[in-house]
């Protein structure tokens, strides 16, 4: 049981799944921090220091936050916004980099030109040997007959 034990935690999807993670709530305190202590604030004044939070409505003896509710929405809205521009903004360099790496790895174009020509050369070579068999075998054929 040790043994099986060892061998999925040795596995790299586990350890890589455990790093995620770690990492992901890391980051998701650093999204809520931006959202809730620099973005909130600003809409606060936009909104002429309305707080979400303390809207309410009381029925009898019962009470209905919605205000708390518009005050979440908000936030996850907000959060959404934040992750998609971030993940936006590295996919747009993560791509840059892969078009510059391509680029390097291309060969020149003088090389390019190079490959066509032996590549044509090979095709002619075919060509004229399948021509030069062709009226070998015809000869024979006449001194046949």
């Amino acid at each position: 049981m040790w043994s099986e034990f060892k061998e999925f935690i040795s596995r790299g999807n586990v350890l890589d799944l455990a790093i995620a993670v770690i990492i992901g709530a890391a980051f998701g305190k650093i999204v809520d921090s931006l959202v809730e202590d620099m973005i909130m604030p600003i809409i606060g004044i936009l909104v002429g220091g309305i707080n979400f939070e303390s809207l309410h409505i009381t029925m009898g003896s019962v009470v209905v936050s919605y205000g708390n509710f518009i005050q979440t929405t908000v936030d996850f809205l907000l959060i959404s916004i934040v992750i998609f521009t971030i993940i936006k903004v590295f996919n747009k360099y993560h791509r840059k980099k892969s078009e510059e790496n391509l680029q390097q790895k291309a060969p020149p174009n003088d090389v390019e030109l190079l490959t066509e020509i032996r590549d044509i050369l090979k095709r002619k070579e075919q060509i004229e040997s399948e021509k030069g068999n062709d009226s070998k075998q015809t000869i024979i054929k006449l001194k046949a007959k």
